[in-house]
């Protein structure tokens, strides 16, 4: 079996702010902000500064392998709304920022995360 493939229609989306990227496992904060870059129906995609990690372990590593399959909750401040999601890639960039890939979590029904994708706004609406 291979790797699985992307079917879901990715929306470049304007930087969308996240306030406290949790663990769900143990409750702790994994990172203070991040920022949405797309997303898609199936999950979406992250940025996260090294300074905005909470755990020093995370900062003084150049990979966030651990957060693997980590269950997480994030809060969006400008939608008002909590996502719930699973991490299932991450990278390092360079220059202390990193890369988080999370899948939706599969209770997230299809028509809400439509919805979702939506409203979320395009680089340049929000000018």
């Amino acid at each position: 079996m291979g790797a699985e493939k992307r079917t879901a229609y990715r929306k470049l989306t304007e930087t969308i702010d996240v306030i406290d990227l949790t663990s769900m496992s143990n409750y702790a904060v994994i990172a203070s902000t991040a920022s949405i870059i797309n997303a898609s129906t199936s999950g979406f995609l992250m940025h996260i500064h090294r300074n905005d990690l909470n755990s020093n372990e995370l900062k003084n590593n150049l990979s966030l392998n651990s957060l693997l399959n980590e269950k997480v909750v994030l809060f969006l401040p400008q939608m008002n709304l909590d996502l719930e999601g699973i991490i299932m890639r991450t990278k390092h960039l360079g220059k202390g920022v990193f890369e988080i890939a999370a899948q939706f979590s599969p209770d997230v029904p299809d028509y809400w995360k439509e919805c979702l994708i939506d409203l979320l706004p395009v680089p340049g609406e929000m000018d």
